[in-house]
C-alpha cells in the first residue's frame, strides 16, 4: 500500500498528505509516519517546501482528530461497545485508553500522536468522554503539530538515509513517548498530592525512630541509603550489561548521523566552546567557587566541604575504574563530571538559596551545560553517544548518592539518641 501511496503522492503530495493524516486519525489504517518522513525526504530533494508540508500534514491530523472527537461525542460510550470491534475500537482498547487518561490527563493528547493504537482512538475517547473541546482543542492540535514536524524534519535531515533508519527512530520515539508519559504522571501526581506526601513521609520517619533506640535510628538512616545505592547499582549493572553485549550499535550510529546532519561545520566555533565546559579551566574554579560559598553561606562547611570532595575525587575515581575495567570510552568522563560537578553546585545553591527562578535557571544550566558537552564530544567524533548517555546515568548515580548521603549525616546532630 505504502509503494502506492508513495506514487500518488510525487503527483498530489501536498493533498495526499492531508488526505491520507486525516484519515489515518479517523482509525483507518494509512502508513502515515511513514509518509511524512517520506515527505521530508522530497523535502531534501527540494522537491516539497518544509513548511507548507508541515502545515498541510497538520490541517489533516487537526481535522481527522476533530472528525473523531464530534463522532465520539455524537454516538457516545454505548455505540463503541456494542459495535466499536468491528472498526478496531472495542470496549478494550477503550477501556485501556481511559486507564491512560486517569493516570496522565489531558496531557496524553500531545504525546498519543506517537504510541501506534493510542493515537488513533483518543479523538473518538475524548468525544465519548465529552471531554471540554476548548481543552482537546489545545492539547490535541498542539500534538499534532509536533507529531508532523518531528516526522517531516526527521525525513528531512536524513535525507537519503531516511528508508534505512525510518523503523530505528520510531522505535525511540515510542519508547521517548512512554517515558515522556511516565515523568508527567510523576510530576503530577507530586504537584497534587505534593502536601499529602509531606506529611506521610514525616509521620512515617518519625514512627520508624521512635520503634528503634538510640544507635537503631542511625542504622535506619544507613540502611535507607544502602538500598537507593542498590537500586542505583541495578542501573548501573544493566547499562554495563548491554554495553557487553553490543546492543547501543544502532543508537550510537542513529544519534552520530542526525548531530553530523543537525550540525554542519559552521557550528565548529561554537561546538569548540561547549567542548571547552568540560576542562579544568571551567570546572576547577567552579569547584573553587563551590567550596567559597560553603565557607561563606553554609551552616554546615565541614560537612559539605568533605562532601564536594568526595564528589569530585570520587566521580574521578569512578570513571578512571571503569574506563580502566572497559578499555574504552565508556563512560564517558565529560559527560560524567559535568554532572557531578554542575549538579553538586546547583544542588548547595537551591538548598541554600530561596527563590523558585534561582532554582529553575541552577536545573536549566545544568541540564543545558551535560547537554552541549556531549553534543560537542559527538560533533567531533570523539565519543559514542552511548558513551554520553552513560555518564550522565553514572554520574548522576554517583551524585544522587551522596547528595542523599550527605543529607542523612545532616541528620545526625539533630537526632537525640
Amino acid at each position: 500500500m505504502f509503494e502506492w501511496i508513495k506514487t500518488l503522492f510525487e503527483q498530489y503530495s501536498y493533498l495526499v498528505l492531508f488526505i491520507s493524516l486525516l484519515l489515518e486519525l479517523i482509525a483507518l489504517p494509512l502508513p502515515g509516519e511513514a509518509l511524512m518522513g517520506y515527505a521530508g525526504f522530497l523535502v531534501y530533494q527540494g522537491q516539497l517546501h518544509w513548511s507548507f508540508s508541515i502545515f498541510m500534514a497538520a490541517m489533516g491530523a487537526i481535522t481527522g482528530m476533530t472528525i473523531s472527537y464530534w463522532i465520539g461525542r455524537r454516538l457516545g460510550t454505548p455505540f463503541f461497545k456494542m459495535y466499536g470491534h468491528y472498526i478496531h475500537l472495542g470496549p478494550e482498547r477503550l477501556e485501556k485508553v481511559s486507564l491512560w487518561f486517569d493516570r496522565y490527563g489531558n496531557k496524553l493528547l500531545v504525546i498519543a500522536y506517537f504510541i501506534p493504537g493510542v493515537r488513533h482512538i483518543t479523538g473518538y475517547f475524548s468525544g465519548t468522554a465529552r471531554i471540554s473541546y476548548r481543552v482537546y482543542m489545545v492539547y490535541a492540535y498542539l500534538g499534532a503539530f509536533i507529531w508532523v514536524s518531528t516526522f517531516i524534519s526527521l525525513g528531512k535531515i536524513l535525507g537519503p538515509q531516511w528508508e534505512q533508519f525510518h523503523t530505528s527512530i520510531k522505535k525511540y520515539l515510542i519508547i521517548a513517548g512512554i517515558i515522556a508519559i511516565i515523568l508527567l504522571a510523576i510530576f503530577y501526581l507530586y504537584r497534587t498530592y505534593r502536601s499529602w506526601l509531606k506529611e506521610r513521609l514525616e509521620i512515617n520517619f518519625k514512627k520508624a525512630l521512635d520503634t528503634f533506640p538510640t544507635l537503631g535510628r542511625i542504622k535506619i538512616l544507613i540502611a535507607s541509603a544502602g538500598i537507593v545505592f542498590i537500586g542505583f547499582f541495578a542501573l548501573m549493572l544493566g547499562m554495563i550489561q548491554d554495553f557487553l553485549a553490543q546492543e547501543f550499535n544502532q543508537f550510537d550510529n542513529i544519534t552520530t548521523l542526525v548531530v553530523k546532519l543537525l550540525f554542519d561545520q559552521s557550528w565548529q566555533p561554537w561546538m569548540q566552546i561547549f567542548q571547552h565546559l568540560s576542562t579544568i579551566f571551567i570546572l576547577l574554579p567552579l569547584i573553587l567557587f563551590t567550596w567559597l560559598w560553603i565557607m561563606l553561606r553554609s551552616p554546615d562547611r565541614k560537612l559539605e566541604s568533605i562532601f564536594l570532595f568526595l564528589v569530585v575525587v570520587g566521580g574521578e575515581i569512578l570513571d578512571e575504574g571503569l574506563r580502566f575495567l572497559f578499555h574504552h570510552t565508556f563512560p564517558s568522563e565529560q559527560s560524567l563530571t559535568a554532572i557531578v560537578v554542575f549538579g553538586f553546585t546547583a544542588y548547595l545553591l537551591v538548598r541554600h538559596i530561596k527563590g523558585v527562578w534561582v532554582h529553575n535557571l541552577a536545573i536549566f544550566l545544568v541540564l543545558s551545560f551535560s547537554f552541549l558537552i556531549g553534543i560537542s564530544q559527538i560533533y567531533f567524533g570523539m565519543q559514542y553517544p552511548s558513551d554520553i548517555v552513560a555518564g550522565y546515568v553514572f554520574g548522576g548515580v554517583w551524585l544522587s548518592l551522596q547528595v542523599f548521603l550527605l543529607e542523612i549525616f545532616r541528620l545526625f546532630p539533630k537526632i537525640n539518641y
